[in-house]
């Protein structure tokens, strides 16, 4: 178990000990999908679902999301971020987010992009779960990160 960093020699889940790696610029891009009726897309797109502003709310949601993410996933490092864009994009089928969050600091914000993203499309199910209770959120993906030991890569 010695090449899994969040397991230490006995077994034990621990905290990775970041102090020792230098503050460097990190950023994240995440991307997922919440696919759903007709029906439910042209009321998100037209502003016309009883809750409200849909993409609005989610936008928020997921950005408060990627803010609290040491609190939602254990071992995951607080981090204070520079910022979190999230995008999102409504078509005849769905919406399609896309988070992208900034740091410079000792370890990556893959964790909380993808938490944005997450918290962005739960967001839209709740919203609209009225109109459409069959939504599917899936492909829920890291597409790009750069900085830190590991440098950067992209998604293919």
């Amino acid at each position: 178990m010695a090449d899994l960093t969040h397991i230490d020699e006995s077994g034990a889940a621990r905290m990775v000990d970041v102090s020792g790696k230098a503050d460097t610029p990190r950023e994240a891009t995440a991307t997922g999908r919440i696919a759903m009726s007709a029906e439910a897309a042209t009321a998100i797109r037209a502003g016309n679902v009883k809750k409200g502003d849909v993409l609005g709310a989610a936008r928020i949601a997921g950005i408060m999301a990627a803010k609290k993410t040491s609190d939602l996933i254990p071992l995951c490092h607080p981090l204070p971020l520079t910022g979190v864009t999230l995008e999102l994009d409504a078509d005849d089928s769905g919406v399609t987010a896309t988070a992208t969050v900034r740091t410079t600091h000792k370890t990556g914000v893959e964790m909380e992009a993808l938490t944005a993203v997450s918290i962005a499309l739960l967001t839209v199910y709740d919203m609209a779960k009225a109109l459409d209770r069959t939504m599917v959120i899936g492909d829920v993906s890291l597409r790009a990160k750069s900085g830190g030991r590991a440098g950067d890569w992209a998604a293919e």
